[in-house]
């Protein structure tokens, strides 16, 4: 896996005060392993399963210390530049401009107008995710936001995505629900999703991207999870698309975990937003 389109997601890490309790978490929630800490890139380490790259950990930045730990989802573009002012010109704010790292590529870290915060990468000697879809690897992300259409203006204005909205049906589950699926290509592709924050989320959490990762058992990795000091928050729920789970580690940073070979249901309707 090593071609991603502009605005598809290639790539996903998070900061942790303690890299060493995080790395034990994630070894035995999602099986991964470690590679030696890169000093001169901020100890920056990355994750694998079965030998192929599918996230990084990272200790805060100097003058980070008091950031809270959370997962940043990165999103390809070939020209980070070019990105960084469309971001600016659709109402985004730049928290980091674009930067050189090293032979790896090119990234901003950027906050769309609702305040969910994403990173942007051009990938150089690092293209990214080398496994998706499968266990132990990236599945899925959806952006959680209060003011869905800011976040939908922004994301279409900045990324050539096709948006789609999630038809209810008759499903009581999904009556009232808010769900917009973001897609590339001729024969679209979703590589995104968008969820509106209804009141079950308590008023003091922001708009952010929660990132799934594929498990083979969601009941079992969540037990893991809770075993670990993790927080369950929403599921274990069956799906068209998974058993899926929303969880916090440790150290507070949110996540999910699906099973994408146990599903439930019809595969929603959708229609053009």
């Amino acid at each position: 896996m090593t071609d991603f389109s502009d605005g598809a997601p290639c790539w996903a890490d998070a900061m942790f005060k303690d890299v060493e309790g995080a790395k034990s978490f994630y070894a035995d929630v999602l099986g991964w392993t470690f590679g030696e800490a890169a000093t001169e890139f901020g100890n920056y380490t990355q994750a694998y399963s079965d030998g192929k790259a599918v996230a990084a950990v990272v200790p805060p930045m100097p003058g980070g210390e008091d950031m809270p730990s959370a997962w940043c989802l990165y999103l390809a573009s070939s020209d980070v530049a070019a990105t960084a002012e469309k971001v600016k010109a659709a109402g985004g704010k730049l928290l980091m401009e674009p930067m050189q790292v090293g032979t790896f590529g090119s990234m901003l870290l950027a906050q769309e107008p609702s305040g969910a915060i994403f990173g942007v990468w051009q990938p150089g000697e690092h293209k990214g995710f080398e496994k998706m879809g499968e266990n132990g690897s990236y599945a899925w992300a959806e952006v959680f936001t209060r003011d869905p259409a800011k976040a939908d203006a922004f994301f279409t204005k900045v990324f050539p995505y096709q948006a789609q909205k999630m038809e209810p049906g008759d499903d009581p589950e999904m009556a009232g629900m808010d769900f917009t699926v973001f897609s590339l290509g001729k024969e679209p592709n979703p590589v995104l999703g968008r969820m509106k924050m209804g009141e079950e989320f308590p008023a003091e959490v922001p708009s952010y991207i929660q990132v799934y990762f594929t498990v083979p058992d969601c009941d079992a990795a969540v037990e893991k999870a809770k075993a670990l000091g993790g927080q369950l928050h929403f599921g274990p729920m069956d799906s068209p698309f998974g058993r899926f789970a929303a969880l916090t580690d440790q150290q507070g940073a949110a996540f999910a975990v699906i099973d994408m070979s146990t599903t439930v249901g019809e595969m929603p309707q959708m229609s053009d937003a």
